[in-house]
């Protein structure tokens, strides 16, 4: 039977495009009809075009319509793919240029750190509205699958607020083990794995060769002592050498999530040293912006193939198949953690091991993380909440909050330099923010100490008490002491 599936924020050229081929090369889901949405609607009406001709072109049955009002593209939708930016490269470029003036470099900037916190800030109140249209008017069980980042924080605000089956896909799982296979020699396929954390910092608990049953980890261990495997990824290959797994984000990513390789130019210039993706300064904004420019009045589409010849690696159109067809798929899905890592907060976002079949998305448990890669993803985890308060209460100090604890910016910025920067940004970003109108960052402004100040008495705590024993210890005489006991 032919199914609904809409496509929220179907302006994106890259993901719509992909995810709707997919769809089409997947015999189980033929003659879907296609609800596209966006506000944007020149993107919008070619990306319309370009499905009726990829539908047209191979000969499939099926539609393509496209609408810019969210509720009737959801009525009785059976899937929504969620794939939305708000604010566009207008709003990614504050997220970028204004934390630079703080010196926080980011090299993606859209899952943690200021860029994360703000798209945050856009996106979830969107992804919540569209729960609960689904709510209303989309079929019973309608399924989310949910693409758009900051996905940890999104997913976390989502499952707090609405009982809509939701997932949040991603592919770095997938592309990881592109690598692995490739630095070990072996096929992708014959790689039986583990895996447990967050999104863009999960971990590979475990990685066999399944013909032999050999254990791959020494022998990539000893690959990342190699220069010539280790400077291609210097970050992931860093944090693999000192907490013994193997993480899913690349350097450029990572590089973002920990406090050790962004703080000064003597790092950036040691670890993040390589172009585009390897820890290059905006690299993901500048190809962005790079490319929006340069078809801002041209189709892209234009220039694109419709021939239809096999899928990606994403997981949307295997996910669909399944629960159509009820044969299982498994998949790395990012989920409310209920239990499945049990070392992680119960209502944050994990990623882990789920299967979807005819009766839904099963995720499964995973157990405590090595106590390292758990602590490591709790850093994350405390932005990623305070990130979601800030969305869902309106209350713009949790934003002072989420940034102040981001491992990156604590490692470069000041509270007061952090409100600063927060203050700055809201501002900037404040047309695409309505949870913050009429609201801002209450100004704390640094505290001058004149000359010849001086402190107030204070009752003498136990600490200092202690330290005073201390230096009356110090103080005293002793000349003359040791030889007196002596004749004594």
């Amino acid at each position: 039977m032919p199914r609904k599936i809409a496509l929220i924020g179907a302006g994106s050229v890259v993901f719509a495009k992909t995810l709707m081929s997919d769809i089409l090369a997947t015999p189980a889901l033929e003659g879907s009809e296609f609800a596209l949405m966006s506000p944007t609607e020149p993107k919008l009406r070619r990306m319309e075009a370009f499905g009726r001709r990829m539908l047209a072109d191979n000969g499939l049955p099926g539609s393509v319509w496209a609408t810019t009002d969210r509720r009737e593209a959801l009525r009785d939708a059976d899937f929504v793919i969620v794939m939305i930016q708000v604010g566009g490269f207008a709003a990614y470029g504050a997220d970028y240029e204004i934390p630079l003036k703080y010196g926080v470099d980011q090299c993606i900037g859209d899952t943690l750190g200021p860029g994360g916190v703000f798209r945050g800030q856009r996106h979830i109140p969107v992804l919540v509205d569209i729960a609960r249209d689904m709510e209303e008017v989309s079929r019973p069980g309608a399924v989310m699958l949910q693409y758009a980042n900051p996905m940890a924080a999104n997913c976390l605000a989502l499952g707090r607020v609405s009982n809509v089956p939701f997932v949040g896909l991603c592919h770095g799982v997938q592309t990881t083990l592109d690598l692995i296979a490739g630095y070990c020699g072996v096929k992708k396929e014959d790689i039986a794995f583990t895996c447990g954390g967050i999104n863009h910092m999960d971990w590979f608990l475990e990685l066999t060769h399944r013909p032999t049953g050999r254990d791959l980890y020494p022998e990539l261990r000893a690959l990342f002592e190699r220069p010539e495997y280790y400077k291609g990824e210097k970050v992931r290959g860093e944090v693999f050498r000192h907490f013994g797994f193997f993480m899913t984000e690349s350097t450029g990513h990572l590089s973002e999530y920990v406090p050790w390789f962004r703080k000064n130019r003597a790092a950036l210039e040691c670890y993040c040293d390589e172009p585009a993706f390897g820890g290059e300064s905006g690299a993901y904004y500048k190809w962005g912006k790079a490319m929006a420019e340069k078809y801002e009045l041209v189709d892209p589409l234009q220039f694109e193939a419709t021939v239809i010849e096999g899928r990606s690696v994403e997981y949307c159109s295997y996910i669909l198949e399944a629960v159509v067809t009820g044969r299982p798929f498994r998949f790395m899905g990012n989920v409310r953690n209920d239990g499945y890592i049990t070392n992680l907060p119960p209502g944050c976002c994990v990623e882990v091991p789920t299967y979807a079949d005819e009766n839904g998305l099963h995720p499964m448990r995973v157990g405590d993380l090595p106590p390292q890669c758990a602590a490591a993803c709790h850093t994350n985890v405390l932005v990623q909440q305070l990130c979601a308060e800030a969305a869902l209460s309106g209350d713009p100090e949790h934003l002072v909050h989420a940034l102040a604890l981001d491992p990156l910016t604590g490692a470069v910025c000041t509270l007061r330099e952090v409100r600063e920067m927060a203050s700055e940004m809201l501002e900037a970003l404040r047309p695409f923010l309505p949870q913050f109108a009429g609201k801002s960052i209450r100004p704390a402004p640094a505290i001058h100490i004149p000359p010849g100040c001086e402190a107030v008495e204070a009752p003498l705590d136990p600490a200092l008490a202690i330290g005073k024993r201390f230096s009356t210890l110090i103080e005293q005489k002793t000349d003359g002491m040791a030889t007196a006991a002596g004749a004594a």
